[in-house]
Order: structure tokens, then sequence, then C-alpha cells
């Protein structure tokens, strides 16, 4: 009995609950951290998506179980190994996907909207859209654009633009990591389409391209995202560029061990590896601190005499400068 209610906790995968982080985003970006009623919201739509998300494993389970047996890590789902049947895995799945919907209703309809659009979505793709090149990786990008677009509807804030970009490239890499991931994980290509058949076309070759392109644009939209004049005025400073290094460092250690197979996905990735989850808590910390203290310090460092005088324009030399150029 202990073995059983093991597989049906297993099967839908709270581990991977960690992925719905993105919730959380709309309510640090739009300054709302110190808004006890904005958390109390935030973690509401975190359970929502929690149980949407796993109505989605359970349901992807069902569709992967023949081809998740072709993989070293996947076989040993409770699925793909047997210890729980079809019939029984579908009630799991049906019930996660009722209740998701009923905590998301509770919020209110805008968020319900959303998440039923995530459960589609992510529908669509177990069965049909996962066997489609590029069209697949789009799909797990938009799951989490919805994850962030149901956080800041949640927390009735204006859904930026620079939200959607910045989630969706940086998810699309992320994507493009996973599938070479597998490639490198599976290693013969034979063995690689019978688990998935769209790496047939996903060359090594091709995602290496795929995942320099997609990470170049996360890296873009969160630099030019920090620049923007909308960032500076609600920040009152310029400071989170400075967070930059920590953002480029993250996706290229990603990157990198991603196409050596260490990882079997984002999560195991966050979970395990201490050099990342280093980088994400000093990155948190860093931005935590611009959000409270920003402001006040970047004003307490332009009233030093040394920093106003730096700051000053000087127009005589300027003047003078150009006065010898033209005489």
């Amino acid at each position: 009995m202990q073995g059983k209610i093991t597989a049906y906790i297993e099967l839908a995968r709270p581990s991977h609950w960690i992925k719905n982080v993105f919730v959380f985003f709309p309510l640090v970006f739009a300054m709302r951290v110190g808004s006890l009623w904005a958390w109390g919201k935030a973690w509401q739509a975190m359970l929502a998506f929690c149980l949407a998300s796993s109505a989605v494993y359970v349901f992807n389970d069902i569709a992967d179980r023949k081809r998740d047996r072709e993989h070293p890590r996947k076989k040993d789902r409770p699925l793909a190994s047997g210890r729980i049947g079809v019939g029984r895995a579908i009630v799991e799945g049906v019930m996660f996907f009722v209740v998701a919907l009923a905590a998301a209703l509770l919020l209110n309809i805008l968020v319900f909207g959303v998440v039923l659009a995530y459960l589609l979505l992510q529908l669509a793709y177990t069965f049909m859209l996962k066997q489609k090149m590029l069209v697949d990786v789009m799909c797990i990008a938009l799951g989490f654009v919805l994850r962030a677009v149901g956080g800041a509807l949640a927390i009735s804030v204006n859904i930026s633009p620079w939200l959607f970009v910045c989630v969706l490239t940086l998810c699309l890499f992320m994507g493009f990591c996973k599938r070479g991931n597998e490639i490198a994980t599976l290693g013969d290509s034979g063995r690689a389409v019978s688990h998935r058949s769209t790496l047939q076309g996903y060359t090594l070759s091709l995602l290496t391209h795929l995942i320099t392109l997609s990470a170049g644009l996360a890296i873009m939209s969160f630099l030019l995202y920090t620049l923007s004049p909308r960032t500076v005025k609600s920040f009152g400073t310029e400071y989170l560029i400075y967070t930059s290094p920590l953002v480029i460092y993250g996706i290229t250690r990603f990157a990198m061990l991603s196409m050596e197979g260490k990882y079997s996905g984002p999560t195991q990735f966050v979970l395990r590896d201490w050099p990342i989850q280093v980088t994400v808590v000093l990155w948190l910390v860093a931005v935590l601190a611009i959000i409270l203290h920003g402001r006040a310090f970047q004003g307490w460092l332009h009233s030093l005499p040394a920093i106003s005088e730096a700051r000053m324009p000087a127009p005589t030399a300027c003047g003078e400068m150009m006065c010898l150029c033209l005489g």
C-alpha cells in the first residue's frame, strides 16, 4: 500500500513544482514584495499551477509510457515501470485537472482562464504538438509565459511586454537545452528517435545553433529590460544592470551542462547543481536589495562630493576643445 501511495505521488512529480516559481516574477518586478496580500495571492496562483502541472505530467506519462521505457532514467517512472495502471492514472490526472481549475477560480475569472489555457496548451502538446519540431519547444516556453501571466493577474498588476519577452526567450533557451540533453543522454540516434520522434531532426549541430541563438536573445532581452526607461523609473535606479554577470553565468552554465547530458532536465539542474544554486540565491538577494534599498543608495551615493563633481558636465573644457579644433 505504501508503495502505491509513493508511486501516485511520484506520478504527480512534486519535485517539478519548482518550475512554477515563474508565478512570482510579476510580484518581484512589479515592486509588490512588501505586500502580504500580494504574496498570499501569488501563493494561491502557485498552488493552482502546481496542481495543473501535475495533471499535465500524469497525462504526459500516460501518452509516453512506451517511449519512456527506452530512456535510461524515465524507464523507472510509475507508468513506464508498470507500478500504476493507465486507468488509475487517468483518475489521478482528472482529479488534478478539476482541482487546479477550482483553485484558480477562487482567485478570479482571469486566472481561471489562464490556467485553463495552460492546461489545454499542454494537453495539445502532449497528444499532438510534441511531434512537431520547433513547435514543441514553443509550447514549453509559452507554458512558462502563461505561468508568469497568471501570477500578474493574481495580484492585479499590468502584464508588462518585458515579462513576455524575457520569460519567452529564457524558456526557449531551456527548451532547446532540454532537447540537447536528451540527445546527449540517449547517445545512439536510433534510441533517441524511438524515445522522441523530433530528435531525428534535432541534430546536435542544429541544437548548438538554436541554443546559441536563444541564449543570446535571453541575455539581450534582460539587458534591454534593465536599461529601459520604464524599468529605471520603476526601480528608481539603473543598478539592475549590474546583476547581468550572474544572469550570463547561469545561462552559459546551463547550456554547458545540458549539452554534456549531466542532468535530465531543468529541475535536476536547479536542485542538484550547487554553483547554479549559489548564482540564483546571489541574484535574488541582489534584486531584492535593489528593490528595497537601490533608490536610497543611489541618492546617497550621488550626494557624495566626489561623485557629484564627477557627474557634473564640463562645458568650459568642451568649449575650449572646440575652439582649438576650429582655430
